[in-house]
Protein backbone atom coordinates (compact mmCIF):
# COMPACT_ATOMS: atom_id res chain seq x y z
CA UNK A 1 0.00 0.00 0.00
CA UNK A 2 1.26 3.50 -1.05
CA UNK A 3 1.85 6.18 1.46
CA UNK A 4 2.46 9.67 0.88
CA UNK A 5 3.96 12.86 2.20
CA UNK A 6 2.48 16.71 1.73
CA UNK A 7 5.10 19.27 0.37
CA UNK A 8 4.70 22.55 0.79
CA UNK A 9 6.70 25.04 -1.36
CA UNK A 10 6.03 28.29 -0.90
CA UNK A 11 7.81 31.31 -2.67
CA UNK A 12 7.67 34.62 -3.63
CA UNK A 13 4.90 34.39 -6.59
CA UNK A 14 3.02 31.03 -5.76
CA UNK A 15 1.85 28.86 -3.48
CA UNK A 16 2.76 25.14 -4.69
CA UNK A 17 1.51 22.13 -2.93
CA UNK A 18 2.38 18.49 -4.11
CA UNK A 19 1.60 15.11 -2.91
CA UNK A 20 4.47 12.76 -3.18
CA UNK A 21 4.48 9.04 -2.64
CA UNK A 22 7.89 7.76 -0.81
CA UNK A 23 9.86 7.09 -3.85
CA UNK A 24 9.73 10.70 -5.16
CA UNK A 25 7.22 10.29 -7.87
CA UNK A 26 4.87 13.32 -7.93
CA UNK A 27 0.68 12.28 -7.61
CA UNK A 28 -0.75 15.50 -7.46
CA UNK A 29 0.07 18.98 -7.20
CA UNK A 30 -1.78 22.35 -7.33
CA UNK A 31 -0.28 26.09 -7.56
CA UNK A 32 -2.00 29.45 -6.06
CA UNK A 33 -0.60 32.25 -7.43
CA UNK A 34 0.06 35.02 -4.17
CA UNK A 35 -0.73 38.11 -4.43
CA UNK A 36 1.12 40.98 -6.16
CA UNK A 37 4.47 42.47 -3.46
CA UNK A 38 3.02 46.31 -2.08
CA UNK A 39 6.16 47.97 -2.83
CA UNK A 40 6.35 51.55 -1.18
CA UNK A 41 8.51 54.49 -1.78
CA UNK A 42 9.88 53.85 1.53
CA UNK A 43 11.47 50.73 0.71
CA UNK A 44 8.91 48.08 2.15
CA UNK A 45 7.73 45.46 0.57
CA UNK A 46 4.96 43.31 1.97
CA UNK A 47 3.00 40.55 1.01
CA UNK A 48 -0.78 41.93 1.59
CA UNK A 49 -2.76 41.09 3.90
CA UNK A 50 -2.49 37.67 5.41
CA UNK A 51 -1.97 36.12 1.67
CA UNK A 52 1.08 33.43 2.59
CA UNK A 53 -1.73 31.74 4.99
CA UNK A 54 -4.63 32.45 2.86
CA UNK A 55 -2.87 30.74 -0.67
CA UNK A 56 -1.67 27.93 1.80
CA UNK A 57 -5.58 27.07 2.82
CA UNK A 58 -6.80 27.17 -1.32
CA UNK A 59 -4.12 25.45 -2.53
CA UNK A 60 -4.51 22.77 -0.18
CA UNK A 61 -7.90 22.81 -0.35
CA UNK A 62 -7.21 22.47 -4.20
CA UNK A 63 -4.88 19.60 -4.32
CA UNK A 64 -7.59 17.02 -2.29
CA UNK A 65 -9.84 17.71 -4.61
CA UNK A 66 -7.39 16.43 -7.51
CA UNK A 67 -6.15 13.54 -4.85
CA UNK A 68 -8.10 10.03 -5.66
CA UNK A 69 -5.86 8.16 -2.83
CA UNK A 70 -6.95 7.79 0.93
CA UNK A 71 -6.04 10.42 2.64
CA UNK A 72 -5.33 8.27 6.20
CA UNK A 73 -2.14 7.25 3.66
CA UNK A 74 -0.81 10.42 4.33
CA UNK A 75 2.19 9.95 6.83
CA UNK A 76 3.38 13.83 7.15
CA UNK A 77 4.18 17.41 5.97
CA UNK A 78 7.02 19.06 4.82
CA UNK A 79 6.86 22.66 4.92
CA UNK A 80 8.78 25.12 3.25
CA UNK A 81 8.14 28.91 2.76
CA UNK A 82 10.44 32.09 1.48
CA UNK A 83 13.76 32.60 3.09
CA UNK A 84 14.57 36.26 4.75
CA UNK A 85 10.98 37.58 5.57
CA UNK A 86 9.56 38.50 8.70
CA UNK A 87 6.49 37.99 10.42
CA UNK A 88 5.31 39.52 13.67
CA UNK A 89 2.65 38.12 15.26
CA UNK A 90 0.02 38.60 18.10
CA UNK A 91 0.03 36.54 21.08
CA UNK A 92 -3.10 34.89 19.59
CA UNK A 93 -0.48 33.36 16.72
CA UNK A 94 -2.63 35.77 14.02
CA UNK A 95 -0.39 38.85 12.17
CA UNK A 96 0.10 41.92 13.80
CA UNK A 97 0.86 43.52 10.24
CA UNK A 98 1.51 42.17 6.46
CA UNK A 99 4.68 39.66 6.59
CA UNK A 100 7.73 41.68 5.28
CA UNK A 101 9.30 40.40 2.12
CA UNK A 102 12.89 39.68 1.36
CA UNK A 103 12.74 42.82 -0.64
CA UNK A 104 11.67 45.03 2.10
CA UNK A 105 15.01 47.27 3.09
CA UNK A 106 13.88 46.66 7.13
CA UNK A 107 15.03 43.21 6.30
CA UNK A 108 18.74 44.93 5.93
CA UNK A 109 18.85 44.91 10.18
CA UNK A 110 17.08 43.25 13.03
CA UNK A 111 13.96 43.75 14.53
CA UNK A 112 13.19 46.70 16.64
CA UNK A 113 9.89 46.18 18.71
CA UNK A 114 8.01 49.45 18.17
CA UNK A 115 4.32 47.81 18.29
CA UNK A 116 3.10 46.43 21.81
CA UNK A 117 0.84 44.38 19.69
CA UNK A 118 3.60 42.07 18.25
CA UNK A 119 4.30 39.42 20.59
CA UNK A 120 6.15 37.25 18.27
CA UNK A 121 9.23 37.95 15.61
CA UNK A 122 9.78 34.84 13.25
CA UNK A 123 9.66 34.07 9.98
CA UNK A 124 7.68 32.24 7.45
CA UNK A 125 8.00 28.78 8.08
CA UNK A 126 7.83 29.79 11.94
CA UNK A 127 4.09 31.56 11.48
CA UNK A 128 2.76 28.69 9.14
CA UNK A 129 4.49 26.39 11.66
CA UNK A 130 2.14 28.50 14.23
CA UNK A 131 -1.02 27.98 12.21
CA UNK A 132 -0.85 24.93 11.47
CA UNK A 133 0.39 23.33 14.37
CA UNK A 134 -0.49 25.85 17.74
CA UNK A 135 3.55 25.11 18.21
CA UNK A 136 6.06 28.40 18.64
CA UNK A 137 9.08 26.12 16.72
CA UNK A 138 10.75 26.87 13.87
CA UNK A 139 13.80 25.53 11.88
CA UNK A 140 17.00 26.64 12.81
CA UNK A 141 18.02 26.71 9.28
CA UNK A 142 15.34 29.09 8.09
CA UNK A 143 16.89 31.99 10.08
CA UNK A 144 19.47 33.66 7.57
CA UNK A 145 19.94 37.09 7.76
CA UNK A 146 19.33 39.75 10.50
CA UNK A 147 18.91 37.15 13.77
CA UNK A 148 20.25 37.06 16.86
CA UNK A 149 22.14 33.44 15.85
CA UNK A 150 25.72 32.03 15.82
CA UNK A 151 25.79 31.06 11.83
CA UNK A 152 28.40 28.44 12.79
CA UNK A 153 25.84 26.29 14.92
CA UNK A 154 22.22 27.78 14.69
CA UNK A 155 21.81 28.81 18.30
CA UNK A 156 20.36 31.97 19.90
CA UNK A 157 23.03 34.38 20.81
CA UNK A 158 23.13 34.19 24.93
CA UNK A 159 24.55 38.23 25.00
CA UNK A 160 20.82 39.33 24.16
CA UNK A 161 22.53 43.32 24.50
CA UNK A 162 24.13 42.83 21.01
CA UNK A 163 20.41 42.91 19.07
CA UNK A 164 17.70 44.59 19.12
CA UNK A 165 15.35 41.56 18.96
CA UNK A 166 14.44 40.47 22.81
CA UNK A 167 14.82 36.82 23.45
CA UNK A 168 11.22 36.08 24.12
CA UNK A 169 10.12 37.11 21.18
CA UNK A 170 11.85 34.37 19.35
CA UNK A 171 10.55 30.83 18.66
CA UNK A 172 12.19 27.62 20.07
CA UNK A 173 14.79 26.42 17.16
CA UNK A 174 14.71 22.46 15.78
CA UNK A 175 17.10 21.34 13.34
CA UNK A 176 15.61 20.79 9.92
CA UNK A 177 13.59 16.93 9.26
CA UNK A 178 12.47 17.63 12.84
CA UNK A 179 8.69 17.26 13.73
CA UNK A 180 7.26 20.59 14.58
CA UNK A 181 3.96 19.20 15.64
CA UNK A 182 0.85 18.16 14.88
CA UNK A 183 -2.41 19.67 12.35
CA UNK A 184 -5.12 20.55 14.79
CA UNK A 185 -8.33 20.41 14.13
CA UNK A 186 -8.95 23.92 13.43
CA UNK A 187 -5.96 23.94 10.81
CA UNK A 188 -7.30 20.86 9.67
CA UNK A 189 -10.64 22.73 8.95
CA UNK A 190 -9.14 25.27 7.38
CA UNK A 191 -6.48 23.59 4.91
CA UNK A 192 -8.32 20.03 4.22
CA UNK A 193 -5.12 18.06 6.16
CA UNK A 194 -6.02 16.07 8.18
CA UNK A 195 -5.42 16.51 11.68
CA UNK A 196 -2.78 14.76 13.55
CA UNK A 197 -0.50 14.62 11.08
CA UNK A 198 3.15 15.45 11.92
CA UNK A 199 4.70 18.65 10.62
CA UNK A 200 8.21 18.72 9.71
CA UNK A 201 10.97 21.05 9.72
CA UNK A 202 12.62 21.67 6.54
CA UNK A 203 15.26 24.54 6.25
CA UNK A 204 15.64 27.81 4.19
CA UNK A 205 13.86 27.85 0.87
CA UNK A 206 17.27 27.34 -1.39
CA UNK A 207 18.80 24.83 0.70
CA UNK A 208 16.23 22.77 0.63
CA UNK A 209 15.85 22.88 -3.16
CA UNK A 210 19.40 21.84 -3.06
CA UNK A 211 18.53 18.86 -1.31
CA UNK A 212 15.29 18.32 -3.95
CA UNK A 213 17.77 18.44 -7.15
CA UNK A 214 20.06 15.79 -5.48
CA UNK A 215 23.00 17.81 -5.27
CA UNK A 216 25.81 16.05 -3.24
CA UNK A 217 29.61 17.58 -2.01
CA UNK A 218 30.77 15.83 -6.12
CA UNK A 219 31.89 19.19 -7.71
CA UNK A 220 28.11 19.68 -9.12
CA UNK A 221 26.53 23.23 -9.44
CA UNK A 222 22.12 23.31 -8.71
CA UNK A 223 21.24 26.82 -10.58
CA UNK A 224 17.69 27.90 -8.56
CA UNK A 225 15.63 29.82 -11.02
CA UNK A 226 13.06 31.50 -8.96
CA UNK A 227 12.06 35.30 -8.56
CA UNK A 228 16.09 35.55 -6.81
CA UNK A 229 18.19 33.39 -9.33
CA UNK A 230 21.27 31.74 -7.49
CA UNK A 231 23.78 28.91 -7.80
CA UNK A 232 24.50 27.03 -4.78
CA UNK A 233 27.03 23.58 -4.04
CA UNK A 234 26.46 21.44 -0.85
CA UNK A 235 29.59 21.69 1.53
CA UNK A 236 30.18 20.21 5.33
CA UNK A 237 32.41 23.68 7.02
CA UNK A 238 31.63 26.77 7.82
CA UNK A 239 33.63 29.19 5.92
CA UNK A 240 32.96 33.06 8.09
CA UNK A 241 34.61 35.29 5.67
CA UNK A 242 34.24 34.09 1.96
CA UNK A 243 34.58 36.38 -0.80
CA UNK A 244 32.41 34.96 -3.48
CA UNK A 245 29.77 32.98 -2.04
CA UNK A 246 27.65 33.11 1.32
CA UNK A 247 27.31 30.06 3.57
CA UNK A 248 23.98 29.23 4.57
CA UNK A 249 22.68 26.34 7.20
CA UNK A 250 21.66 22.88 5.26
CA UNK A 251 18.62 21.25 4.29
CA UNK A 252 19.88 18.55 7.21
CA UNK A 253 21.89 18.75 10.52
CA UNK A 254 25.66 19.22 9.94
CA UNK A 255 25.45 20.38 6.19
CA UNK A 256 26.12 23.51 5.05
CA UNK A 257 25.27 25.21 1.87
CA UNK A 258 27.59 27.27 -0.63
CA UNK A 259 25.65 30.11 -2.34
CA UNK A 260 27.05 32.63 -5.22
CA UNK A 261 25.73 36.09 -5.66
CA UNK A 262 22.37 36.04 -7.12
CA UNK A 263 20.20 37.90 -9.17
CA UNK A 264 17.00 39.49 -7.83
CA UNK A 265 13.99 39.87 -9.14
CA UNK A 266 15.77 37.19 -11.16
CA UNK A 267 13.04 35.06 -13.41
CA UNK A 268 10.49 38.13 -13.02
CA UNK A 269 12.42 39.73 -15.52
CA UNK A 270 11.12 36.78 -18.13
CA UNK A 271 7.77 37.99 -17.44
CA UNK A 272 8.39 41.24 -17.44
CA UNK A 273 9.56 40.81 -21.19
CA UNK A 274 6.47 38.76 -21.94
CA UNK A 275 3.82 41.43 -20.81
CA UNK A 276 6.28 43.90 -22.40
CA UNK A 277 5.85 42.09 -25.95
CA UNK A 278 2.14 42.38 -25.29
CA UNK A 279 -1.06 40.89 -26.31
CA UNK A 280 0.01 39.72 -29.78
CA UNK A 281 2.38 37.01 -28.08
CA UNK A 282 -0.16 36.06 -25.57
CA UNK A 283 -3.13 35.85 -28.24
CA UNK A 284 -0.85 33.77 -30.71
CA UNK A 285 0.51 31.18 -28.19
CA UNK A 286 -3.22 30.44 -27.05
CA UNK A 287 -3.87 29.44 -31.12
CA UNK A 288 -1.21 27.10 -30.81
CA UNK A 289 -2.15 25.72 -27.30
CA UNK A 290 1.01 26.57 -25.35
CA UNK A 291 2.10 28.78 -22.85
CA UNK A 292 3.22 32.30 -24.06
CA UNK A 293 7.07 31.37 -22.84
CA UNK A 294 7.35 28.05 -24.69
CA UNK A 295 5.90 30.70 -27.72
CA UNK A 296 8.48 32.72 -26.66
CA UNK A 297 11.30 30.05 -26.54
CA UNK A 298 9.70 29.06 -29.87
CA UNK A 299 11.00 32.35 -32.18
CA UNK A 300 14.33 32.75 -29.57
CA UNK A 301 15.35 29.62 -30.85
CA UNK A 302 16.33 31.07 -34.57
CA UNK A 303 17.87 34.00 -33.01
CA UNK A 304 21.99 33.17 -32.75
CA UNK A 305 23.58 33.13 -29.92
CA UNK A 306 24.91 36.40 -28.54
CA UNK A 307 21.65 38.00 -29.87
CA UNK A 308 23.28 39.76 -32.85
CA UNK A 309 25.04 41.75 -29.78
CA UNK A 310 22.39 42.72 -27.76
CA UNK A 311 23.24 42.33 -24.16
CA UNK A 312 21.23 42.33 -20.68
CA UNK A 313 22.54 42.96 -17.68
CA UNK A 314 20.23 42.31 -14.67
CA UNK A 315 19.86 44.49 -12.01
CA UNK A 316 15.70 45.16 -12.40
CA UNK A 317 16.23 45.22 -8.67
CA UNK A 318 19.28 46.85 -6.96
CA UNK A 319 20.97 45.39 -3.69
CA UNK A 320 20.40 47.15 -0.40
CA UNK A 321 23.97 48.66 -0.23
CA UNK A 322 23.77 49.35 -4.17
CA UNK A 323 21.05 50.92 -4.69
CA UNK A 324 21.93 53.20 -7.98
CA UNK A 325 22.06 49.91 -9.96
CA UNK A 326 19.95 49.53 -12.88
CA UNK A 327 18.67 47.04 -15.44
CA UNK A 328 20.93 47.04 -18.99
CA UNK A 329 20.04 46.09 -22.17
CA UNK A 330 22.68 47.68 -24.60
CA UNK A 331 23.50 47.08 -28.28
CA UNK A 332 20.66 47.74 -30.20
CA UNK A 333 20.02 48.11 -34.09
CA UNK A 334 17.48 47.81 -36.62
CA UNK A 335 17.44 44.24 -36.93
CA UNK A 336 16.63 43.28 -33.75
CA UNK A 337 13.05 42.52 -32.15
CA UNK A 338 11.19 40.93 -29.57
CA UNK A 339 12.64 37.79 -29.64
CA UNK A 340 16.22 39.04 -29.64
CA UNK A 341 15.05 40.91 -26.60
CA UNK A 342 13.81 37.61 -25.06
CA UNK A 343 16.95 35.59 -25.88
CA UNK A 344 19.15 38.43 -24.78
CA UNK A 345 17.41 38.14 -21.24
CA UNK A 346 18.01 34.41 -20.93
CA UNK A 347 21.93 34.61 -21.94
CA UNK A 348 22.39 37.17 -19.30
CA UNK A 349 20.73 35.42 -16.86
CA UNK A 350 22.91 32.25 -17.90
CA UNK A 351 26.50 34.35 -18.14
CA UNK A 352 25.30 36.34 -14.93
CA UNK A 353 25.27 33.09 -13.05
CA UNK A 354 28.48 30.92 -14.94
CA UNK A 355 30.40 33.99 -13.62
CA UNK A 356 28.69 33.61 -10.13
CA UNK A 357 29.28 30.21 -9.95
CA UNK A 358 32.77 30.00 -11.55
CA UNK A 359 34.05 32.34 -8.84
CA UNK A 360 32.44 30.42 -6.05
CA UNK A 361 34.24 27.17 -7.52
CA UNK A 362 37.67 29.20 -7.95
CA UNK A 363 37.47 30.09 -4.13
CA UNK A 364 36.94 26.55 -2.90
CA UNK A 365 39.16 24.97 -5.60
CA UNK A 366 36.56 22.89 -6.98
CA UNK A 367 35.65 21.61 -10.55
CA UNK A 368 32.91 22.48 -11.60
CA UNK A 369 31.61 19.46 -13.49
CA UNK A 370 27.96 19.71 -14.17
CA UNK A 371 24.80 21.58 -13.13
CA UNK A 372 21.06 20.89 -12.26
CA UNK A 373 19.18 23.33 -13.52
CA UNK A 374 15.38 23.61 -11.11
CA UNK A 375 12.38 26.11 -11.25
CA UNK A 376 10.09 26.64 -13.66
CA UNK A 377 12.86 28.15 -16.52
CA UNK A 378 14.34 24.98 -16.53
CA UNK A 379 11.41 23.79 -18.37
CA UNK A 380 12.21 25.50 -21.53
CA UNK A 381 14.98 23.47 -23.77
CA UNK A 382 16.31 26.50 -25.24
CA UNK A 383 17.28 28.23 -21.77
CA UNK A 384 18.59 24.70 -20.67
CA UNK A 385 20.86 24.86 -24.19
CA UNK A 386 21.98 27.88 -23.70
CA UNK A 387 22.92 26.95 -20.07
CA UNK A 388 24.75 24.16 -21.33
CA UNK A 389 26.58 26.24 -23.92
CA UNK A 390 27.76 28.92 -20.91
CA UNK A 391 28.86 26.86 -18.78
CA UNK A 392 30.62 24.43 -21.02
CA UNK A 393 29.12 21.29 -18.70
CA UNK A 394 26.56 18.55 -18.72
CA UNK A 395 23.13 20.69 -17.75
CA UNK A 396 20.82 18.25 -16.20
CA UNK A 397 16.90 18.53 -15.69
CA UNK A 398 15.14 16.58 -13.27
CA UNK A 399 12.02 14.36 -13.38
CA UNK A 400 10.90 16.61 -10.31
CA UNK A 401 11.03 20.00 -11.70
CA UNK A 402 9.96 21.54 -8.42
CA UNK A 403 12.78 20.36 -6.63
CA UNK A 404 12.62 22.65 -3.84
CA UNK A 405 8.78 20.45 -3.01
CA UNK A 406 10.41 17.42 -3.30
CA UNK A 407 13.35 18.51 -0.75
CA UNK A 408 10.36 19.17 1.87
CA UNK A 409 8.75 15.93 1.50
CA UNK A 410 12.70 14.28 1.54
CA UNK A 411 12.89 16.23 4.68
CA UNK A 412 9.06 14.77 6.15
CA UNK A 413 11.10 10.99 5.29
CA UNK A 414 14.09 11.35 7.28
CA UNK A 415 12.17 12.85 10.51
CA UNK A 416 9.60 9.63 10.05
CA UNK A 417 12.23 7.01 9.37
CA UNK A 418 11.09 6.38 5.93
CA UNK A 419 15.01 6.87 5.08
CA UNK A 420 18.30 6.54 6.99
CA UNK A 421 20.47 9.00 5.38
CA UNK A 422 20.37 12.08 3.58
CA UNK A 423 21.88 9.83 0.99
CA UNK A 424 19.99 6.76 0.42
CA UNK A 425 16.62 9.35 0.52
CA UNK A 426 18.16 11.05 -2.90
CA UNK A 427 18.57 7.56 -4.07
CA UNK A 428 15.05 6.63 -4.01
CA UNK A 429 13.51 9.43 -4.15
CA UNK A 430 15.54 12.31 -7.15
CA UNK A 431 15.96 11.27 -10.82
CA UNK A 432 17.03 13.45 -14.02
CA UNK A 433 14.71 13.26 -16.56
CA UNK A 434 16.98 14.43 -19.03
CA UNK A 435 20.53 16.40 -19.87
CA UNK A 436 21.96 18.91 -22.16
CA UNK A 437 25.09 18.56 -23.51
CA UNK A 438 27.38 21.81 -24.74
CA UNK A 439 28.03 22.88 -27.91
CA UNK A 440 31.91 23.13 -27.60
CA UNK A 441 31.93 25.58 -30.91
CA UNK A 442 29.29 27.70 -29.06
CA UNK A 443 30.72 27.43 -25.77
CA UNK A 444 34.05 28.95 -26.96
CA UNK A 445 31.67 31.85 -28.62
CA UNK A 446 30.40 32.62 -25.79
CA UNK A 447 33.49 32.82 -23.36
CA UNK A 448 34.57 35.16 -26.04
CA UNK A 449 32.11 37.62 -25.80
CA UNK A 450 31.64 36.73 -21.97
CA UNK A 451 35.69 37.54 -21.00
CA UNK A 452 35.91 40.44 -23.45
CA UNK A 453 32.56 42.42 -23.52
CA UNK A 454 30.22 41.24 -21.19
CA UNK A 455 31.75 41.13 -17.83
CA UNK A 456 33.32 44.62 -18.02
CA UNK A 457 29.38 46.42 -18.80
CA UNK A 458 28.32 46.60 -15.16
CA UNK A 459 31.99 48.53 -13.95
CA UNK A 460 31.98 50.72 -17.37
CA UNK A 461 28.41 52.14 -16.55
CA UNK A 462 28.51 52.37 -12.37
CA UNK A 463 29.82 55.60 -12.40
CA UNK A 464 27.00 57.12 -14.61
CA UNK A 465 24.41 55.12 -13.02
CA UNK A 466 25.33 56.80 -9.37
CA UNK A 467 24.89 59.99 -11.09
CA UNK A 468 21.49 59.31 -12.19
CA UNK A 469 20.33 57.93 -8.63
CA UNK A 470 21.77 60.98 -6.92
CA UNK A 471 19.63 63.63 -9.74
CA UNK A 472 17.07 61.43 -9.49
CA UNK A 473 16.68 61.06 -5.40
CA UNK A 474 17.74 65.09 -4.92
CA UNK A 475 15.41 66.53 -1.91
Amino acid sequence: MSKYILGIDQGTQSTKVTIFDTLGHKIVSHTEQLREIQLGDNGEALHPDDDLWTSLKETCNKVFEKFEGNKDDIIGVGLLSIRCCRALLKENGELASPVQSWMDIRLSRPYEPEDDEVRYCTTTTGYLTHRLTGETKDTRSNYVGPWPIDPENLEWFEDEEKYTTPRDMLFELVDPATVLGEVTAEASKLTGIPAGIPVVSTSNDKAVEGLGAGITDDGTVLVSLGTYITSMMMGDEYDSEPENYFTNPGATPGEFLYESSGIRRGMSTVTWIKDLLGSDVIEEAEKRDISPENYLNMLAEDIPAGSNGLYTVLHWLPRPNKQHERGIMIGFNGTHKGPHMFRSILEGIALTMYNNSQAMCDELDIDLNEIVVSGGGSKGDLFMQIFSDIYGVPAHRNEVNGAAGLGSAICAALALDVYDSREEAIEKMVRHEDTFTPDLETHEFYQEINEKVYKHIPQHNEQLLKKSHNILNEE
